[in-house]
This record gives structure tokens, C-alpha cells and sequence, in this order.
């Protein structure tokens, strides 16, 4: 009996995963903001379970329902158009021969809408960062206090981090999208800083879930100043890390994932950074391929 009890409730929780993903991306338009809890898993230790369930956020109106389905077949008519003519909606020969490409500029709230901002305060840290347009809405401010000051919950060892991450790429229906990138071998900034350092992000979409930690990283050193600065960033620089740990099985990075920008340099203070835009170049100077030694490992 115990036995039968078991497998009829494995069964059902199969039945139940399973219908979640068939409905996923129909109900994913409809929630009220499903790109926010892609950054909200962490919890603080000792705090209660969230009694709201996820589905209570969900609107089930039915005329929102069909607006929403109006919309998602127009992005799917666009998207197919765009397959059509050529990769990224471009004429195949245009593709080939493109030099440069500008991924995000910072000129209205809609262009900041496409980023998201954190700090330590998830963890119980008092860092403090904010995102607005700067002068003129021609470029966007990211500016804050860092606090190092480590809370108090007996596990946490470490604080003291601000950081801007652009949101993941989606199309039609929710389906998840990705960058292409691989024309390219440069990342290309217009910034102007305070002096402070920042590490420069690209994350990865990993699918086993022990690797949802790793990213690669690069440093990017404002000079401060009044004046504005080009920054060339090459791919093959980038290194892989996770939590914060360079790992000693390096490899090429992946072209076709989200971008951001931390600080953590454990001075506390102010910080700004202003970015005008964040491009790509493909520098044909730059021969390297990989800058990091790579291991084989021994079967």
C-alpha cells in the first residue's frame, strides 16, 4: 500500500512539472513581472517561506488574455519576417561585412527599462544603488554608496557590492532568446567614471544547475574626470569564475548571453558611473584567440 501511495504521488508530481512547462510560456506574457524573480532566489537566513503562491500574481482576464495573445503573434509574425530576410533580420552580405554594432545606447526610460540593478542590501547588506538618465537623457547614471559592513545573520562573510545586469532576451511566447555575437571579437564602452574600478560581466545559461554561479569577468579601470573614455574590451580576455573564484578550467567564452557591471572594490563611499553606450567591434588587429592557458585533463 505504501508502495502504490508512493508512485501515484511521483506520478503526480511528474503530471504536474510536466504541465507547467506546456504552460509556461502561454502564461509567461501574463504574469504580473516574471523577469524580476530570475534575481529574487536568495533568502535571507532565518526568514519565513513566502505564503503568496506564484499563480495569485497571475491576471486571468480574459480580454487582457486575448490582447496578450495578439501581441505575442505579432512579435512571432515579426520574428519569422526577420528569419527570412537573413540572421538578425539583415541581408546575408551586410551580416558578413559588419564591422561594428551598437547593442544598448541610454537615451529614455524605456532603454534603462532593459536593465535590472542589485546589491548587497539581498543578502541584508546597506549598499545603496540607483539608475537614472544623466545630463540631457544622453546617457544613463549608475550611482550609490558601497558599504562593506557585513550583517549580522551569523552565515554571511563578505559584503559590499553594487551591480547593473541587462534583463535576458525574450521572444515571442517567452521563448528565450540569445545574442550574436560572433562577428565580433571586442566589447566597446563610452564611459565616464570616478576612478574606481569594475568588473566587467558576461553570464552564462548553464543548464545543470551547479553551474548557475559561473560567468566571465574582466576589469575595467575609470580614470575619473571630466572627460569621457573609449573602452576596448577584447573576448579572449575574459575569465571564468564563479562566486567570486577564478576557476582553473578556463575556457572560451560563449558569445550569446546577458551583460553587467560590478563594484566591490571594499572601499566604502560614493560611486558613479556614467554610460553612454556599450557596443561591439571586431578588431581586425586582434589575432588572439584565447589568453589564459588551458588544461587537458587526463582520461
Amino acid at each position: 500500500m505504501a508502495l502504490m501511495t508512493a508512485l501515484l504521488n511521483s506520478a503526480y508530481l511528474h503530471t504536474r512539472c510536466y504541465r507547467h512547462k506546456i504552460l509556461h510560456p502561454l502564461l509567461g506574457p501574463l504574469l504580473s513581472d516574471p523577469i524580476s524573480k530570475l534575481y529574487s532566489s536568495y533568502k535571507r537566513p532565518g526568514s519565513l517561506p513566502e505564503k503568496k503562491k506564484s499563480w495569485q500574481d497571475t491576471d486571468f482576464s480574459f480580454k487582457k488574455s486575448i490582447d496578450v495573445i495578439k501581441s505575442q503573434l505579432s512579435l512571432l509574425k515579426r520574428e519569422t519576417e526577420d528569419y527570412l530576410v537573413g540572421p538578425g533580420g539583415q541581408p546575408l552580405s551586410h551580416y558578413i561585412l559588419e564591422q561594428t554594432k551598437v547593442l544598448w545606447e541610454f537615451r529614455s526610460q524605456e532603454d534603462l527599462n532593459k536593465w535590472v540593478i542589485s546589491s548587497d542590501v539581498e543578502i541584508g547588506g546597506k549598499s545603496e544603488v540607483h539608475l537614472t538618465l544623466g545630463r540631457n537623457n544622453q546617457a544613463a547614471l549608475l550611482y550609490g554608496t558601497l558599504n562593506t559592513e557585513v550583517p549580522r545573520d551569523g552565515e554571511t562573510k563578505y559584503s559590499g557590492y553594487c551591480s547593473m545586469r541587462s534583463k535576458p532576451l525574450l521572444g515571442s511566447f517567452a521563448r528565450k532568446k540569445y545574442y550574436d555575437w560572433s562577428n565580433f571579437n571586442s566589447l566597446y564602452l563610452r564611459v565616464r567614471g570616478d576612478g574606481r574600478p569594475w568588473m566587467v560581466n558576461i553570464y552564462t545559461d548553464p543548464y545543470f544547475s551547479h553551474q548557475k554561479d559561473d560567468l566571465y569577468n574582466y576589469f575595467m579601470f575609470t580614470r575619473g574626470g571630466p572627460y569621457w573614455e573609449e573602452i576596448k574590451i577584447p573576448f579572449s580576455k575574459f575569465f571564468l569564475s564563479s562566486r567570486g573564484r577564478v576557476q582553473d578550467n578556463q575556457h572560451p567564452i560563449w558569445l550569446d548571453k546577458t551583460l553587467g557591471f560590478t563594484i566591490g572594490d571594499k572601499v566604502d563611499g560614493p560611486f558613479q558611473l556614467e554610460i553612454d553606450f556599450i557596443g561591439l567591434i571586431n578588431d581586425r588587429a586582434h589575432t588572439e584567440e584565447f589568453a589564459y592557458e588551458t588544461y587537458e585533463k587526463t582520461p
